[in-house]
């Protein structure tokens, strides 16, 4: 039986860092796991993908449709799950995936006006789950971190290189869309929201959040007693 753990949120959230850390506690624990991660940069499959982040489609993230954009990491999903992933999920090893098909709802329905919101996200779950036939998570655990936080934590790591920046990190308001989508569709779909900083909203340690990860980790699991 598959298994699939997302680990998602916006840019600067942390979800790289906490992918790593509970696959490798899982396999310290005697789990077989294995992080994989979104887009496919590696592959050609992310080609259409990264013309779009870099901006040679227009360099604002709304010159291209939700839909559109939409298909393009679709598509790459689509590329790596079928030619590097499909066995080890078939096998039951758990995926931990840093950014998903949540990823795409997220980024993409903030080009959208609210009343277009639901019906997005049906499409989109139809499209990738359903005509793709990619696998739906056990759970997602969205890293909710505000975008005046992550900006500074994107900036650390380019060094203050804002070049670096694809068009979704340059664009704080954009950002600021995407977080309201995050937290109307995590409530809709029922995704572990896990706000990553203090009640003085400030950042918590790398440490501290990994902590409250991996307890949502076990509640998923909870069949493997982990």
């Amino acid at each position: 039986m598959g298994r699939l753990l997302v680990i998602d949120g916006l840019d600067g959230s942390g979800k790289g860092t906490h992918s790593k850390l509970v696959t490798a506690k899982l396999n310290e624990m005697g789990i077989p796991a294995m992080r994989i991660s979104f887009p496919d940069y590696d592959s050609p499959s992310s080609a259409l993908l990264q013309m779009y982040l870099h901006g040679e489609f227009g360099s604002h993230a709304e010159d291209v449709n939700a839909y559109a954009a939409s298909v393009f990491f679709a598509a790459d999903r689509f590329a790596g799950f079928r030619t590097k992933y499909q066995k080890l999920y078939d096998e039951g090893v758990i995926l931990v995936a840093d950014r998903y098909t949540t990823s795409n709802i997220v980024h993409q329905m903030s080009k959208l006006p609210e009343a277009e919101w639901d019906a997005f996200i049906e499409w989109l779950s139809d499209f990738e789950y359903g005509k793709l036939e990619l696998p739906r998570p056990d759970a997602v655990i969205y890293l909710d971190m505000k975008p005046e936080i992550s900006q500074r934590l994107i900036e650390r790591r380019y060094r203050g290189d804002l070049t670096k920046k694809d068009i979704h990190e340059v664009d704080v308001s954009y950002l600021e869309n995407s977080r309201r989508c995050a937290l109307y569709v995590g409530e809709q779909l029922g995704w572990h929201m896990t706000p990553m900083y203090d009640e003085a909203g400030e950042p918590r340690s790398k440490e501290e959040n990994f902590s409250i990860i991996f307890e949502k980790v076990k509640e998923v699991y909870h069949d493997l007693e982990l």
